[in-house]
């Protein structure tokens, strides 16, 4: 389905190469002063404007078509659109017989009878929805919600990023990378168990995300080298905080207070300039694919105003399911 959230719910929609995408965002609280800076720094963050980034520059002008009167919100359901203007359809005739390998093309086909250009809804375009969706969310609650990159490939020195990715676009290749998100000091007590912990509330969103593969929390699968012992966080105040946190500020699937410590992995973009295998099956053989049109070798950095932002619509969303009278 293309909705999440129970009391503040959004609910997707669009094409990457139709006429336009975005957002419908219910449960916001009506007069809440609309913060546009907040908004348009976020959607900037998500610009293809790094080393790496797609050439396909989009404005992301955004309509909002209802909700909001005067700059401020109704409490009716906020519809966002955002025009697609830059579109060249024509760069993706070449997939309908050769399916590119990691690709929606093959499995949209088999589900919808159809694969549509740009990937359609599948695409990362329609990601600038969860974006302002998010913005909003922050209106509605405190959030400080910070990323970083702590791995891209092999590379862990992030000094020399521009320069590792400038390496692998020139052999028409692309590379993943590692997200930590930080959550600073989360309201306590977030969460809904058994299937509304904050793990698999927000993991739920993450995997939502194209292009997302991994989602740990606090120290991860990098838990398995301690003993219980090692891992455990001591209590050291009566406001529970802890001296380690390798939990990531969760204990029970709800929020302790401490930091919320998320990691992520998105995997390296899958369309890539260098000649690849795949079937045919206009011929009925295997053939050499080479994706043309214009695709990033490194997406993860625009990724990370994305995952920051589901994480605000996800703790939104608990945050009014633990305050249901507020």
């Amino acid at each position: 389905m293309n909705s999440f959230g129970k009391l503040f719910r959004v609910s997707i929609f669009g094409e990457s190469h139709g006429n336009s995408v975005g957002i419908l965002i219910d449960g916001m609280k009506a007069g809440i002063k609309v913060d546009y800076d907040l908004i348009n720094q976020d959607l900037e963050r998500r610009k293809p404007n790094y080393k790496g980034s797609t050439p396909r520059k989009e404005t992301d002008e955004f309509l909002i078509e209802s909700g909001v009167f005067n700059d401020l919100t109704t409490g009716s359901p906020i519809l966002i659109r955002f025009l697609n203007k830059n579109i060249k359809s024509g760069d993706y005739n070449q997939f309908q017989d050769t399916p590119r390998p990691s690709h929606a093309d093959f499995t949209s086909t088999v589900k919808y009878g159809i694969s549509l250009p740009g990937s359609g809804h599948f695409s990362g375009r329609l990601t600038v929805g969860l974006v302002i969706a998010g913005s909003f969310a922050k209106m509605m609650i405190p959030l400080e919600i910070s990323s970083k990159l702590i791995q891209v490939g092999t590379l862990k020195d992030m000094s020399k990023l521009d320069e590792y990715i400038s390496t692998i676009a020139e052999q028409k290749d692309s590379v993943g990378g590692i997200i930590e998100i930080t959550v600073k000091n989360p309201p306590k007590g977030l969460g809904e168990p058994f299937f509304e912990s904050v793990e698999s509330k927000l993991s739920q969103l993450l995997f939502s995300v194209p292009g997302v593969k991994g989602v740990s929390f606090g120290v991860g699968f990098e838990g398995v080298n301690l003993l219980g012992s090692e891992f455990n966080d001591p209590i050291i105040d009566e406001f529970g905080h802890t001296k380690t946190n390798h939990s990531g500020g969760i204990n029970g699937g709800l929020t302790n207070g401490n930091d919320l410590v998320i990691k992520v992995f998105e995997r390296p973009a899958a369309s890539i300039g260098k000649p690849q295998e795949t079937f045919n099956f206009k011929t009925g053989k295997t053939d050499t694919l080479v994706i043309e049109g214009r695709h990033d070798s490194f997406i993860a950095r625009r990724a990370m105003i994305v995952l920051e932002n589901v994480v605000a619509i996800g703790l939104c969303d608990l945050y009014k399911e633990s305050n249901i009278k507020g």
